[in-house]
């Protein structure tokens, strides 16, 4: 059994085709989809028209609980742009998506953390801003419960394979649709994977251990920045031209 792991797609329709053009060559199984899926000044109705066609399965992540109920601070302009493009069909599908389930026995899934829709799993942010991987302390604090072969994990955008203490496979695929953000939680930091290519991952069993890869898929990403460009959302179009935020001196169009 070969399943591809995919996350954080964030209505990026052309990164999702060029990432489904190269898991249908590898010959998966299976696939699903970890969330944040739509939100995002790109294509999020049809980007989730092609989802609800796929016999995948779907969690819903932080966006999607965003999109759908804002917080006390309302929506964020990314996901008021999706929630303003979507469809009631879409809206009670996205409703419907859970936040983490057992796949099987053998594979648990969560869009961030199996308690929170927020929190790194394998990253830890330090106050001055870097991301180092999770020690086994963390991980053990993170995962208690949990005792899945296999864990897998989005939302931090970051591509990343660990092991816990005890030999579990610990996968987060990294982002289909976006390579670079900026976030003040819980410490202002940046995620930065230094290419535009859209990121996924293959989990599969070989000779009674489970083994993954992390896969860097090329797409026609300079059509979405300029996508971003029109849609005004200035720090998407660089992030989505390089995969770095741009910094000073660095031209956000």
């Amino acid at each position: 059994m070969r399943i591809a792991l995919l996350s954080d797609i964030h209505g990026n329709l052309p990164a999702l085709q060029a990432v489904v053009r190269d898991l249908d060559r590898r010959g998966v199984d299976a696939v699903v989809n970890l969330g944040d899926a739509l939100s995002g000044p790109l294509l999020p109705l049809p980007t989730a028209r092609f989802l609800m066609g796929q016999d995948w399965q779907h969690l819903a992540g932080n966006h999607e609980r965003q999109v759908l109920a804002p917080g006390p601070g309302g929506r964020g302009p990314e996901d008021a742009f999706t929630h303003a493009q979507l469809t009631p069909e879409v809206l009670a599908w996205m409703a419907a998506l859970r936040p983490s389930l057992h796949y099987s026995r053998d594979l648990y899934l969560c869009h961030a953390t199996p308690r929170s829709d927020l929190d790194y799993l394998l990253d830890t942010v330090l106050p001055d801003g870097s991301l180092r991987a999770a020690t086994h302390a963390e991980l053990a604090e993170r995962l208690a419960g949990i005792d899945a072969a296999v864990v897998a994990c989005g939302h931090t955008h970051h591509p990343r394979i660990m092991r816990s203490a005890s030999g579990q496979l610990l996968v987060n695929p990294g982002s289909v649709g976006l390579q670079a953000y900026e976030w003040d939680r819980p410490h202002p930091h940046r995620v930065e994977n230094g290419s535009p290519d859209a990121r996924y991952a293959v989990v599969e069993r070989v000779h009674g251990r489970w083994q993954a890869e992390l896969i860097a898929v090329p797409y026609d990403h300079e059509s979405m920045a300029l996508l971003a460009q029109a849609r005004g959302m200035d720090d998407w179009v660089h992030a989505l031209r390089t995969g770095f935020m741009a910094g000073d001196g660095d031209a956000a169009g």
